[in-house]
């Protein structure tokens, strides 16, 4: 072998293993993509369900509906406040009756 004929298997040598590398990478690159676009297409998958369960429940609707219900909470613990003052006044007379 002459100095040119080794020069250019040196050369081609290099340039292989360049191209392994190369290959190596775009072998990598694909796996990447390919894992990247499967967690993509889930979190799509899971936003899609997410906007299905709040479909139709408008925040305002909620905090209108949620003040309601306290509103009514109120009442109600006010009526039962009345009744057990009622109950009591008439223990009372049952007793002064009774006695």
């Amino acid at each position: 072998m002459n100095e040119s004929t080794q020069v250019m298997k040196s050369d081609l040598d290099r340039l292989s293993e360049r191209v392994e590398k190369a290959a190596g990478l775009v072998q990598q690159l694909r796996e990447d993509r390919a894992r990247l676009e499967r967690e993509r297409d889930e979190l799509a998958r899971r936003l899609q369900e997410h906007e299905q369960k709040l479909r139709g429940q408008d925040a305002s609707h909620l905090v209108h509906e949620l003040a309601a219900l306290k509103r009514e909470q109120r009442e109600w613990a006010g009526e039962r406040r009345d009744v057990a003052t009622r109950i009591e006044s008439l223990i009372k007379k049952l007793e002064r009756l009774e006695g």
